[in-house]
């Protein structure tokens, strides 16, 4: 900055008008920038230089594109004359005179403090401190003014006050741009304490240049955490503003130019000064953030000390009241009813590591994401590893389990407060970039502990950054990013540089050899811990077991839920009634909970089957005692057994659910026999459709026969109309399918086991496998398979009833008759009721022995087990 050297007015001068202002900037000790008042906008600026006196030129920094120019120090006093006005007049109103008006347009006058001439002369000040000279060439006599000056200049150099002194009256401004090397050393040897300082310009609304006291030192600073619309420079090198960036300088201007203030320099990244204003009258960052002037930047937010909740408040009511910048602002929860912005749900489920699921106070299930975080990903090489292996996520990525350990022992089961941030749109499939429906994403908290900024601290997720002008953030986004840093720099989690948990979890769901290694270890066990990890059906569910780290499928023993609807090979099987209701119950009792369980057995496809407990309940008991299941035969040997006949009689007396459609049967006279002395047959039709070889077969009720008939026709119609595609079923053991028997036609079966693609093992579950029988049953087969038999069980056996069986016309005894053929040996029986009929096949058996007839052709075979043979009949 430079003085002017002020013409000295003339005496013969016409009287010039009275103007008023405000002084907007003390250039030097007699030039002055004075504006208007606002009206809609930036006010128009004129400058003002003091007639009749001279002060000290100010220092100027050589141009940088002229080489050969050299930088010139400030004159003796002309700092302390500068000074001298910029106290006085900053801020103030003036009036003035404007005498002379030069050909480039340069204005000299008399200025005065205040709204008319009875105020300081602000010429006849500076020359009375001596801190400026009078300009003598030319002043006539008979004009008082430039009399009184003369007069108040010798005064001053008789009491030698200003540069009449014997002080040398020189300051040295130094910029920190070219003599500090390393300007974050500066900043930090600060250690964030105001410093007194003189703001010298204002590029923009958040960018100023002040020189630092008392070592007067210029520096350029930026505000910490916002930013206001900025100028930019064309090609022609013309600056074109933003919009309000004008309005946003001029409201800096008006308020901190040449002010005192104290500044706290907070931080130096990339050699930009970051730093924070405070004057008397309020923070200037949060009063351009409240106006509208400015908006609040993630990258330097953290750095502000006087706590960034306060920036984005101020941020926020100025999107509220949409003004300035914000005038076309819509909020991202605009949309959304007060209800639906805040309200209290229970979790449910925790979803990986970033969403949960929840139920809303109203019954309705919510999907929630938590706001503005990422949680563990696995990026590049380690993408295409193991391309071979089953990709588990929860287990394959590092702290991906941990995360969601983390949320679901903190939240399952617990109320919490959710605040919705923003909702996501959906999106489409990209190049690299999968679909993603809609989201809800909020700030969940529980106890006041924002949950999403616990798993960032711990290092178990990462922070999303933003475009500067998305607005769609968590609400909390600057604790989040202040978590991450605390994160980053103690090396949690993700951040961490030791080597990451590596989770080897044996999935034995289906794998049967597996599950029968495993089976005893787990009956022995008594009851295990678990988490219910899945939650098939009501009584179907999967199990993480900690302990022994694998997956199981288990079942609920003792109890008949209503099946789900599922794919089958004739297409959906329909789902029972209350099957979705029974499903939901265990949902919400059990997912994602710590259980115990008790292991029984297992079945054919490697299920365990047992009794799952949590917080001392039964769930097997619970389903019973809520109507949506049924207590099953198997139950009987269990210690349980009585509390799930007791639960489910109440729920059958009162008809609830699964009970809603039961019918009492007619009670049934039974007469008690201690001791059965006659047999009493009781014969029912029924068509025999199998025989094995050991004399096993398989039967079909008359009764019942026709349906399954039907059922056949209908099948088969099905598929002659929509024949079935080859390929299109890939088998897994234990499915249901229909097969295409010997005799051409399709048959309901069970895939007993899979071989090949080409090659499968069935079991025709309606009418038992056709397999090749010996000579000794190939007489009956004839006589009876397929045909309308009578069957009466005479005694229970360990795998299935054992039965005589009658032809239906002649109704004589096909066992009987295969004794006297010498085809089969009688099994004694000592019950007395079947010594009438024991005795008659032992008689027949020794007619056929006589007759040497088929197995007795070759004598008494049984003899082969004598005493040399170490056996004794």
């Amino acid at each position: 900055m430079a003085s002017v050297s002020a013409p000295a007015q003339s005496a013969t001068a016409p009287a010039a008008p009275l103007q008023r202002g405000i002084v907007k900037m003390v250039l030097s000790g007699c030039a002055i920038i004075v504006r208007g008042q606002p009206r809609g906008g930036p006010p128009p600026e004129r400058q003002i230089n003091l007639s009749n006196i001279r002060a000290g030129a100010m220092a100027r920094r050589a141009a940088q594109a002229q080489p050969d120019t050299k930088d010139t120090p400030d004159e003796p006093y002309a700092f302390q004359a500068r000074e001298f006005l910029r106290k006085k007049l900053i801020g103030k109103e003036i009036c003035f005179t404007v005498e002379i008006k030069t050909a480039l347009g340069r204005e000299y006058g008399m200025v005065y403090l205040g709204r008319d001439t009875t105020g300081e002369n602000i010429a006849e000040a500076l020359v009375n401190e001596g801190l400026a000279t009078v300009r003598r060439e030319g002043i006539r006599g008979n004009n008082p003014d430039q009399a009184r000056l003369c007069d108040l200049e010798d005064q001053s150099k008789a009491s030698k006050k200003g540069m009449w002194s014997e002080g040398s009256g020189t300051h040295t401004i130094r910029d920190l741009k070219y003599t500090i090397e390393n300007p974050r050393n500066f900043v930090d040897s600060l250690h964030q304490k105001p410093i007194n300082a003189i703001i010298e310009h204002v590029r923009d609304g958040s960018v100023v240049r002040a020189l630092l006291l008392p070592d007067y030192y210029l520096v350029t600073v930026m505000l910490s955490g916002v930013k206001c619309p900025t100028f930019k420079r064309e090609a022609d090198g013309t600056e074109s503003p933003e919009p309000f960036a004008a309005e946003a300088k001029f409201f800096t201007e008006s308020r901190l130019l040449q002010r005192d203030v104290q500044i706290i320099l907070e931080s130096c990244p990339n050699q930009i000064i970051l730093g924070t204003i405070m004057h008397p009258n309020g923070n200037i960052t949060e009063l351009l953030l409240k106006e509208g002037f400015a908006r609040c930047v993630d990258w330097s937010m953290a750095v502000y000390t006087q706590g960034a909740e306060k920036l984005r408040a101020a941020e926020r009511s100025a999107k509220e009241r949409k003004v300035r910048i914000w005038k076309d602002y819509v909020a991202p929860t605009a949309n959304l009813d007060q209800k639906d912005r805040q309200f209290v749900a229970k979790v449910m489920q925790v979803v990986n590591a970033d969403a949960m699921v929840v139920k809303l106070n109203s019954g309705e299930y919510k999907t929630i994401h938590l706001s503005s975080i990422r949680p563990p990903r696995i990026e590049g090489e380690e993408k295409n590893k193991d391309k071979d292996k089953r990709f588990r996520p929860l287990y394959d990525i590092p702290y991906m389990f941990e995360a969601r350990e983390f949320l679901r022992k903190k939240l399952i089961g617990k109320k919490v407060n959710v605040t919705v941030d923003y909702i996501r749109a959906a999106t489409g499939p990209g190049e690299s970039t999968p679909a993603f429906a809609e989201r809800t994403c909020a700030t969940v908290t529980i106890g006041g502990i924002n949950i999403a900024e616990a798993l960032v601290s711990k290092g178990l997720a990462t922070v999303i950054r933003y475009r500067q002008d998305d607005d769609q953030r968590s609400s909390h986004y600057d604790e989040l990013l202040a978590a991450e840093a605390r994160a980053i720099k103690n090396g949690k989690g993700l951040h961490s540089k030791k080597e990451v948990p590596i989770h080897r979890v044996a999935d034995i769901s289906g794998e049967t050899q597996k599950a029968k290694q495993f089976l005893p270890f787990l009956q022995r066990a008594g009851r295990s811990e678990a988490v219910v990890e899945y939650v098939f059906s009501g009584s179907r569910l999967k199990l993480y077991m900690p302990k022994e780290t694998c997956l199981i499928t288990f079942l609920l023993a003792g109890i008949e839920c209503p099946r789900s609807s599922r794919n089958m090979p004739g297409g959906m099987q329909v789902a029972e009634p209350f099957s979705d209701e029974a499903m939901l119950f265990t949902k919400e009792l059990v997912l994602q909970r710590e259980v115990e369980v008790e292991v029984e057995s297992m079945d054919k496809a490697g299920n365990f089957i047992g009794w799952l407990h949590i917080e001392g309940l039964n769930l097997s008991v619970a389903l019973v005692e809520n109507a949506l299941s049924k207590v099953h035969f198997t139950a009987e040997r269990s210690t349980y057994y009585k509390t799930l006949v007791s639960a489910e009689e109440g729920c059958r007396e009162r008809k609830e659910k699964v009970w809603a459609n039961y019918e009492e049967k007619p009670v049934e006279e039974v007469v008690h026999v201690t001791e059965e002395k006659e047999r009493v047959p009781n014969y029912r039709a029924v068509y025999v459709t199998e025989i094995s070889d050991t004399l096993h077969f398989y039967t079909q009720d008359v009764e019942t026969g026709g349906q399954l008939e039907t059922l056949m026709e209908t099948m088969r119609a099905e598929i002659a109309a929509q024949p079935p595609v080859e390929g299109s079923y890939a088998p897994r053991r234990g499915d249901y399918c229909i097969a295409k028997f010997a005799d051409g036609e399709w048959y309901r079966a069970r895939v007993e086991k899979v071989e090949s693609p080409a090659k499968v093992h069935v079991f025709y579950i309606d009418y038992g496998n056709d397999d090749a029988r010996g000579d000794v049953v190939d007489c009956i087969v004839r006589d009876i398979q397929n045909t309308q038999c009578l069957l009466n069980v005479e005694y229970s056996g360990a795998t299935c009833p054992l039965v005589t069986i009658q032809f239906g016309d002649t109704k004589d005894d096909v066992g009987l008759g295969l004794v006297k053929e010498g085809l089969v040996m009688v099994d004694v029986r000592k019950e007395k009721h079947l010594q009438k009929m024991v005795t008659e096949y032992l008689n027949s058996q020794e007619s056929a022995k006589s007759a040497r007839l088929n197995i007795w052709r070759y004598g008494d075979f049984r003899a082969d087990d004598a005493d040399e043979f170490g056996y004794r009949r």
